[in-house]
């Protein structure tokens, strides 16, 4: 949950060692996923995709917490950073639990879709933590762009902009009478954070982060 300047929402790390190559093609084939699936259905694509948003900062926490207890090292204060960062995707998802109201079949895509990524993504950290936390910021990247689309779609009067659910307004601390358009605009926010956060774990040196980056 992020607070005081808002961060800019257009920046994209570019594309320069074999470790962003691979972590920029899994997110550009997961965003054409997404897109095929959702299309404009922005809300049913965020709780999909929310959960599995919230596997990487636990992973990451974890595994981590661990390396530098291994590697007596100091974290820097990344292990919070990524424990925080899955408990604001958890908060996302109980947000657009309450708006978009997901059917049958997307919940049984939350389950398939957290079980395989929760795997893929602890395999895909301990074989290069490097290339995982690249993935995650490439990843929020395409969130903060699906979420300015989202608010394009509401601002052309698309999408109904309908109250803000009470857990948002109490989470972010929103006005009384908050319109989803509001809620929509802090989600964007915390993934401009998270997407800057990763990509800063990703760029640190490993003298100063201890890694097993085999990319």
């Amino acid at each position: 949950m992020n607070a005081g300047t808002p961060l800019p929402v257009d920046l994209h790390h570019p594309v320069r060692t074999l470790s962003d190559r691979v972590a920029y093609t899994i997110t550009r084939a997961l965003r054409f996923f997404a897109d095929t699936l959702f299309a404009k259905r922005y809300g049913n694509r965020a709780i999909v995709l929310e959960t599995v948003a919230a596997v990487p900062g636990m992973v990451g926490g974890a595994l981590l917490h661990l390396r530098c207890l291994r590697w007596l090292r100091d974290d820097r204060g990344w292990i919070r950073a990524l424990l925080d960062e899955a408990d604001n995707e958890r908060m996302h998802l109980m947000t657009f639990m309450e708006i978009a109201r997901p059917s049958a079949f997307e919940r049984l895509m939350v389950l398939v879709a957290q079980a395989l990524f929760f795997t893929f993504y602890l395999l895909l950290y301990l074989l290069s933590s490097r290339t995982a936390h690249r993935l995650v910021g490439y990843f929020e990247e395409e969130a903060v762009v699906s979420y300015t689309r989202y608010l394009e779609e509401i601002d052309a009067g698309r999408i109904a902009n309908v109250p803000a659910p009470p857990i948002a307004i109490a989470y972010w601390k929103l006005p009384p009478h908050a319109r989803l358009r509001d809620v929509v605009i802090a989600v964007r926010q915390d993934e401009a954070g998270h997407r800057d956060v990763n990509h800063d774990i990703a760029s640190e040196d490993a003298r100063s982060v201890p890694s097993t980056n085999a990319l």
